[in-house]
Parts: structure tokens; sequence; C-alpha cells
């Protein structure tokens, strides 16, 4: 099956070919227009985003189709991405989806947003296939799921305020970082002291209990707000020593360490405790190599196998929207004509952990067990 992605859901318009099936997908071509525009306001602005998006969709389409030298009717399917996002952002895509598949008779799959984040690994990595935990990071969300099998999720937890991207995004913005603010504090974060020479800056594990057990509602569930506000009275403190730019680089480590010693806690919970072997982040932070580094940390000598995206597929792309929506048309799923944009919408497929769910017996306490 060949299928022709298209992604507009924030600020990047993309376009891919992916063909194959779930087992062995090929990514025959992506195209990414990123609206470095943005970066000027150090935010989305929806309303330059969908214009943007208006005028990259067509030549990133035909640029998609070029590379990977198939024209339309060659095509099986057209995925979209029609939820969640921006609205007008998503209308463009949707819209031009529709117009093209009912011009040239291809059925249209729409896709959701953060099921093709959870397929994006699986373009570079053949072996990122469920059972696995599963953590989506990016700037809007930051999610921790359960998967047995493709269309099957069980959210975990969740953050309770502020995504793990957005808190990146403004404590940047308090060190008078650049937007996106991600790759920025990385950097940053590398140049501090390690923490055992002296490292001054060390923030308090946000929802992270010694006596926390399974069955705590916050067993899963992370949350940034207050992280970032301590971020903040850091930066004010220094300031009126007359410090700050001494200190940039300890508080982003300080900070960085707080939300990866986090997001990595969580995720050694849920692998454990549902005895899963592999584990797949996805989303814009998900290529943070600290992050990479502190889960493999994490997991070293436990039979655990970690799988992440190249930066390419962990920002918005088409091809982790192909390969999702290459999946959907594969069980027969196919577009009504009155679908539409959505801002807010569940995964298709996802359920609520339950008491029973979180309650699995995790067996062995040093071993998630390989492979599920």
């Amino acid at each position: 099956m060949r299928v022709l992605g298209i992604e507009t859901s924030c600020d990047e318009t993309s376009a891919a070919v992916v063909s194959g099936t779930p087992h062995a997908l090929s990514l025959d071509s992506l195209v990414i227009l990123s609206q470095d525009v943005h970066r000027l306001f150090g935010g989305v602005v929806p309303e330059i985003a969908s214009r943007q998006h208006l005028t990259g969709i067509v030549p990133a389409v035909n640029a998609a189709l070029r590379d990977a030298n198939v024209g339309i009717r060659d095509l099986d399917a057209i995925a979209v991405t029609y939820a969640p996002g921006l609205v007008g952002a998503l209308l463009v895509g949707t819209s031009y989806a529709k117009a093209l598949g009912f011009t040239h008779d291809v059925p249209v799959v729409p896709v959701h947003h953060l099921e093709g984040h959870l397929f994006a690994t699986l373009l570079e990595h053949a072996n990122a296939a469920p059972p696995f935990t599963a953590l989506l990071v990016s700037g809007g969300h930051t999610l921790l799921l359960d998967v047995p099998e493709w269309g099957r999720y069980t959210l975990l937890g969740q953050t309770r305020d502020d995504a793990a991207g957005e808190a990146f995004d403004k404590v940047a913005k308090l060190l008078g970082l650049p937007y996106p603010g991600g790759r920025p504090i990385e950097q940053l974060a590398a140049t501090a002291e390690r923490p055992e020479h002296g490292h001054p800056h060390h923030f308090a594990r946000p929802m992270l209990r010694r006596r926390a057990v399974v069955t705590d509602e916050d067993y899963y569930d992370c949350s940034f707000s207050g992280l970032k506000t301590a971020v903040l009275h850091a930066v004010r403190a220094s300031e009126k020593a007359g410090t700050l730019d001494e200190d940039k680089a300890s508080i982003a480590r300080g900070f960085q360490d707080a939300v990866i010693d986090t997001l990595v806690e969580k995720v050694y919970r849920a692998a454990k405790a549902h005895r899963r072997g592999r584990v797949v982040l996805g989303g814009g932070v998900a290529c943070n190599g600290a992050l990479q580094s502190a889960m493999r940390d994490r997991f070293a000598g436990r039979g655990g196998d970690l799988f992440a995206p190249s930066p390419r597929l962990a920002t918005d792309n088409a091809a982790m929207i192909a390969a999702a929506g290459l999946f959907r048309a594969l069980r027969g799923e196919r577009a009504d004509p009155s679908f539409t944009a959505r801002a807010s919408l569940p995964i298709p497929g996802l359920v609520a952990r339950t008491v029973a769910s979180h309650a699995v017996s995790p067996g062995p306490s040093h071993a998630p067990p390989r492979g599920g």
C-alpha cells in the first residue's frame, strides 16, 4: 500500500509518501516546511500559521510526490491530520486532502496527530512495535500510554498543567533563550557543572513521592507549573544578585534534570507495572539527548529497549501521519465526506486506566520482561 500523508496541525506544513505494511514501512519521501516567522513572536501565532499553510501546502505535496516518483493515481490513500491542533491550520490540510481525494478518486483517511507520533519511530526502527510503553512529549502534550497493540491505547498518566515542551519554552524565555526552547536549554545545560561537582540549582522533582503506590491517582501523572515557578524565583534571585549571566547554565541544567528525572521515573513505573520490555518516545521533546541517555541508563541491565525518533521524525511531520494512515487504511477505514478538523479529541481506541489495570502484578522488580 502507498499513502500520501499531509500534516498541518501547527506550524509545519508537511507532506510525505510512505509505502509497505505496518511491519515493513518504507519512507519514500518527506517534505517539511517550517514557519520560522513565529520565532519573532516567541510562540505560534494561529492566524499566521494558517496563512503560511495555504501558501505551502501545494508545493509541499507536489515535492513529496516528485521525490517519491509517484503520481496521485498511484496512491492507495491520502492520510491527513484532523485533530488535535489549531483549527484554522487543520482546516487547510483537511480541506485540501478532501478536495484532492475527491478529484482523483483516492480515499481519504483522517489521522489523529498523537497516534501519528506513536508511529514515527516505527519508520526508523522496525522493532518499535507493540506491545510497549509510550511517552509522548511535545509542546502541547505529555502523555504516558500502555500500547498492547496498534489501535488500542490505555492512558496511564498525563500532565495536569503545562506540557513538558511548553515548560521548556517558558523557561527558555525566562533565561533569554530563543523559541522553541528545547534545544537551546539542552545546549546550555550541557555547559553546566555536573551536580556532584557543585551544581547549585537543584529543583524538586514534581509529583514524585518515595512512598507512592500504583493505585495512587498521581502515580503516573506529571505537573510542571510549580517547577516553572521555582525557576522563575531562581532567575529573579540571580537578577537581584547580579549573577544571572553566570547562573543561566546552572539553572537550565537544574530545570532539565528535574523534568527528565520525573519523566524517566514515570515511564519506568509504567513499564514495570505493565511488564513491557519496550519503551517508545514520541514528540518534539523525544529527541532531547539528555532524556534519551537518562532513559537508557534507567533501563540498563534490566532487559528494556528504548526507541526514539530522529529529530526530523520527532517534530511534526507527514511521514508519521502517512504511517498511521496506512495502518488505518489497511483496516478498511475511510473518511466520511463530512469529517472536519477538531481542536481537541482523544486518540481513537484510547481508554482511561482503571484500578484493575494499574494493579497489574509487576513481577520481579529488577527486570521488565523483554518484548512485552
